[in-house]
Parts: structure tokens; sequence; C-alpha cells
């Protein structure tokens, strides 16, 4: 086949879009398939376009593993701030529907969220193309900007939920990445038949155990401590202030054991730097800035325990955010600050233990008996390897929806006994 794929993010941006995107696409061109992405120059959290690309109005094409990837003009801006985030994805969305034009037809055309002008895109590509469409949902938009106080208009969320309702009905298939956003769809309209989900996972062959990483540890004042980790996008739907103040805590108690290392960066990390010193524990939270996905193996070996949270708000119990495969894999135990579906997923593992989103006093409560205990630590680890290993093999995963992309286009795809098993667990776990 030859697919057209737009997301507003790629590698080397390291978030989960740009992360799923590449990996999907990498297997399909494997198993023979063409396969070109659509993007703009990397410039994710901070809207500074990184070194060795240009954000120009002629698009720039590279190769990426046998991927063609076309890189548009978009108008560039930090991953905060409402008005010129959503200029950012307006242009993008325009710039991505001309790049098209040029292009072959395809014979289906992908687009993936979390913002869905995105999704616009492929579907007024995919009329003008008159190619079969395939929306990916990762995220509920624009009801999670709703829901953090980034978009308070009620005008203007009326007319993006009318948008985000059309944009749905117009798919031929939309493929979520959880039960629960697949849910949150029909909920808006009646979709069902043609709603599928396939879920995050993991490169198996990249995220392999290994022991920690001494100059990174020395790097971060991390050398002899029990280190409890965020990886990802620090924004406001993360809440990671709790963090704060349960640095607070624990330096109230005495106990200069535990460290905690914020790894990445958004749109509150500064804001959460300054909270950090002015309570005196800035010594105690780690924030490292964006680091290459390619170093996320070494992060994750150099901790004892990683930190998955989410604010407690309904809309984020349908989130299965897709570090918790990563962490997994790594043999690493998690604790879980998101309701839902990912959290008993994680429970179902035997891979960590909950909190209660947005309680520091939880957070405590879950971190302390495992730094004072490492055989249930290591214990929990290595269950979620094995976990993740039986059921979020990215492969694996990546070959159930191009089986989709098969039936959407009306084409055969030959049998495959690991995606048939997959997709009996998922329909089981459903």
């Amino acid at each position: 086949m030859r697919i057209l794929f737009f997301s507003h993010y790629f590698p080397p941006e390291v978030n989960a879009p740009a992360s799923r995107t590449f990996e999907h696409c990498a297997q399909w061109v494997a198993e023979g398939h063409d396969v070109t992405v659509i993007t703009c120059a990397p410039n994710c959290p901070d809207g500074v376009v990184y070194e060795g690309y240009k954000n120009t109005f002629r698009s720039q094409t590279e190769e990426v593993q046998g991927i063609k990837v076309i890189r548009v003009w978009t108008y560039v801006a930090p991953n905060a701030g409402t008005i010129r985030r959503i200029l950012n994805f307006v242009s993008y969305m325009i710039s991505a529907v001309m790049a098209s034009l040029w292009l072959k037809r395809p014979d289906v055309i992908i687009a993936t969220s979390p913002q869905f002008f995105c999704g616009w895109a492929g579907v007024i590509a995919s009329r003008l193309k008159r190619t079969k469409f395939v929306l990916e949902i990762r995220d509920i938009w624009p009801e999670s900007i709703e829901v953090v106080g980034a978009l308070r208009n009620r005008t203007l969320l009326k007319v993006l939920e009318f948008l985000e309702r059309r944009m749905y009905l117009a798919a031929d298939h939309i493929v979520a990445v959880g039960e629960g956003y697949r849910q949150k769809i029909i909920e808006k309209v009646n979709v069902a038949e043609r709603t599928s989900v396939v879920m995050n996972g993991v490169d198996l062959s990249s995220f392999v155990p290994r022991e920690p990483d001494i100059d990174f540890k020395r790097k971060w004042n991390l050398e002899g401590k029990f280190v409890c980790s965020y990886i990802g996008t620090i924004g406001m739907a993360h809440g990671l202030d709790v963090v704060i103040r349960a640095a607070k805590l624990l330096a109230a108690k005495g106990r200069d054991d535990i460290r905690f290392c914020l790894v990445g960066d958004g749109a509150v990390r500064e804001k959460l730097q300054q909270e950090a010193q002015a309570a005196g524990v800035d010594s105690m939270v780690q924030f490292t800035g964006r680091m290459a996905k390619a170093e996320m193996p070494t992060v994750l070996a150099s901790s004892d325990v990683c930190l998955v949270h989410l604010r407690g708000v309904e809309l984020f119990g349908t989130v299965i955010p897709s570090k918790i495969f990563e962490t997994m894999a790594m043999c690493r135990p998690i604790i879980m600050g998101v309701r839902g579906e990912a959290c008993a997923m994680v429970l179902e593992a035997g891979a960590g233990v909950e909190m209660e989103p947005d309680s520091e006093t939880s957070l405590l409560s879950a971190i302390e008996p495992l730094a004072d205990n490492p055989a249930m630590t290591n214990e929990l680890g290595v269950s979620g390897r094995e976990y993740v290993t039986r059921n979020f093999d990215r492969k694996v995963l990546a070959k159930r929806m191009l089986r989709t992309l098969h039936e959407v286009c009306g084409l055969e795809f030959p049998a495959d006994k690991d995606v048939a098993a997959n997709t009996e667990l998922a329909a089981e776990r459903t």
C-alpha cells in the first residue's frame, strides 16, 4: 500500500505521538509498504526549532529508516498559551494539506491527534485525493484542554466541539489508543461499528534492562539515593506540583535518601523549578530538561521507580500513558497516579502501586515502602517486563493496525498468529 500519514510530531521529538508514529511507520516500511509522513520542523515543547532543521515555506524532505518525511512550515509556538498554539495547529493543517497535493494518490491517509487540526488535515486531504481516511485518536480534544483551564471561552469551545464531531463522522475508520477513548468517542457520535482500539506498546529491542548509569547519577547528584523519576511532558495536565509538596514532606521527616528526577520540558517546568527553590527542596528535585529518545533507556535504568501522574479529573481516567510500557520493559516499577484503565493494567501486571492523583501523602505512602524494600521493588519490575513482552510488543501492535488499514481499503491481509493473539487479548480486556 501507499500510506500517507499526517502527524504534528515526529522524531527527533520525543513525545508519545512522535514515537508511536515513527515505530508504526518503520514497521510498515519493513513489511514492504510505501510510507510518507507530513510533519513540521521539530520544535516541541519550547517552540524553538531543533538544530539542523529550518522552518521554511519550502518543504524539506528527508528519509528516516525508509520513511519519506516531509517537513512543512508552521507558525512555531511553545507548548503554552492558547491563541499561539491554535495558530500553530491551524498553520500545520494548511501547510500539510497543500504539501499533500503534490504527492501521488495514496491508498489510505492517516491523521493522528492529540490536536484535531491535524485530524482535519487528513479529512480535507482525503476528500481532495478521493481516498480512504483513518483517524487515530490519542486524546479527546478540545475537552482535555478545557479541563486543565487552558481554554475557557465557551463560544470557541462550542465551535471546536462541533468540528470534533464532524471530524469523527468524516473518518472511514477511527483507531483509538485505549478503550476509554473509544467509549468517549461513541458517546459523542454513533460510530461504534467503525471504531477499533490499537493500544500503545514498546519496542522491546530498544528497551532492554541494564545496570544504572553511574555518569548519569553522578551528573544529577543521585548517587547513593533511591531515585523516583518522572519522564515526559511537564505540562498543565500532569499536576507535578505534587512532587514539590512530597519533597517538602520528606524534608520535614528528615529523609535524605530519596530523590525525585523530572526528565522533560513543558509549559510549567520553570514554574516548578522556582517553587522547588522557594520551598528549599531544589536539591531533592532534579530537573534535567529535555533529553533525546535514545537516552530514555539510560534514564530508566538509572531510576529505582517511575512516577506516572495526571491531575485527578474524570477525563484523564481514559488516558493510557505510553510511558508505562517503556518503564515496564526496563524492569522498573511504577507509582501510578492515573485512574482508570491504565491503573488497572499496571496493577493487573503486578508492575507497580497506586497513588491518589494530586495527593502528596499518597505519593509518599507509595514511594517509602519501595525505598525500604528492594526485594519488592525488584519483583514489581520483573513482573512488568514479563507482562509487556506478552501483551504490548510494538511490532505486533503495528501489524494489527496495518491489518485495519488493509480492511479499510478492502485488501486481503495475510494471517499472522501474533496479531491474532494480540487481538484476542485486547478483546478479553475490553
